[in-house]
């Protein structure tokens, strides 16, 4: 492109052109540009926020774990929890099974066995949290609100598969006497007004 094009263009209406950095040509304006650029007004600024946050009290923005804990939202889906009936103090799963056949990570495991009243009950629940991936459907699927998502997030284990077995996922007993077992208001949860309708369950008589 001539210098004379070069003109033409550089008039049009509406447009900007940038013609760019001029190229240092001493030792002592390369070092200017680099002290230029390295010691912008943003870069103290940046810092001085950084600096008054830290010593303003009642500003701290970090949690001191585990001592403190974040209180997790009511749809946080974390370590899976098997509740009891309110009434009765039955476990809430019929071993319908349809937990396990929804599961699209293949990580839930029931066996189930007739009792002395020829009743199904389940003998065995694992939940293999190794491939879990916390999508909620089998809380959401599960007809008995037995199985829910809890906030208990620290499921760490030694063991790269770590199976959560029925035992550490259901309420024990003097818990739930001691009206210690928590309804979730995440997938499965019962609602404020549960009690209005539920007359009889099953599991009741």
């Amino acid at each position: 492109m001539s210098l004379e094009q070069f003109s033409k263009r550089d008039a049009t209406p509406g447009y900007i052109y940038y013609e760019g950095e001029k190229k240092p040509k001493t030792p002592w304006e390369s070092f200017l540009r680099v002290v230029r650029r390295a010691f912008k007004g943003e870069l103290f600024v940046g810092l001085w926020i950084v600096l008054r946050e830290m010593v303003t009290k009642g500003n701290t923005h970090t949690l001191m774990y585990p001592e403190e804990k974040f209180v997790m939202g009511p749809r946080y889906r974390a370590v899976h929890k098997l509740l009891r009936l309110q009434e009765s103090e039955s476990e809430r799963c019929i071993g319908c099974g349809l937990c396990e056949k929804i599961c699209i990570s293949n990580c839930i495991r029931m066996e189930t066995k007739l009792d002395e009243n020829s009743r199904k009950e389940v003998s065995q629940y694992t939940i293999n949290f190794g491939r879990c991936i916390f999508c909620g459907y089998c809380a959401e699927v599960c007809p008995e609100l037995a199985i829910v998502h809890s906030g208990d997030y620290e499921n760490a284990s030694e063991q790269r598969a770590h199976f959560g077995l029925k035992d550490d996922m259901l309420t024990p007993l003097d818990e739930f006497k001691a009206n210690k077992q928590q309804e979730f208001p995440g997938f499965g949860a019962l609602s404020d007004d549960a009690d209005s309708f539920v007359k009889k369950t099953p599991l009741a008589y």
